[in-house]
């Protein structure tokens, strides 16, 4: 069960990377340090996937090597 949540998580970092990615869009001609910064939400975020993968895949491991 705990694995299953962690998975869960790590994906909503993706979606909050793809609406991220929305906003910066739509604001790229209105306001450009807007979109600067959402650029900046969605790096954060896709390394926020990146490492609570590896996090959860260690643990995993770690819990099979017991």
């Amino acid at each position: 069960m705990g694995t299953k949540i962690y998975r869960l998580f790590e994906y909503a970092y993706i979606v909050m990377a793809v609406f991220a990615a929305y906003v910066a869009y739509v604001n790229w001609n209105d306001n450009r340090n807007r979109a600067y910064l959402f650029i900046f939400f969605i790096v954060v975020a896709i390394f926020m996937f990146f490492f609570k993968r590896r996090f959860r895949k260690k643990m995993e491991e770690r819990n099979r090597n017991r």
